[in-house]
């Protein structure tokens, strides 16, 4: 019984479309993600200078705002990809379960 449903899972259309938007989606991002974390790293490593510089007369480095930047940047992403799952993803799922059981 399990079994059959699986089968039926698997070679609905709606499933190869979701398995395919969701991997594309996530990936992107995962690329994004990696640009900005890595790139900020990369600026950390060779040039050191650039976010020793100070903002003002205090104690603040330019490299505190934009560390601060790759967090909330994490954030920001992580929410436009939970709400596409839930939004669209989680319709499509329904959709197939939908379909599979009848």
């Amino acid at each position: 019984m399990q079994n059959d449903m699986v089968t039926r899972i698997v070679a609905n259309p709606k499933y190869q479309q979701l398995v395919s938007a969701r991997s594309s989606f996530g990936w992107i991002l995962t690329a994004i993600m990696m640009v900005v974390y890595y790139g900020y790293i990369a600026v950390i490593a060779f040039n050191k200078g650039l976010f020793a510089q100070r903002l003002g007369d205090g104690v603040m480095t330019v490299g505190i705002p934009v560390g601060l930047g790759v967090i909330v940047f994490t954030i920001i992403i992580t929410g436009l990809y939970v709400r596409r799952a839930n939004s669209e993803f989680d319709a499509l799922t329904q959709d197939i379960v939908k379909e599979s059981s009848k």
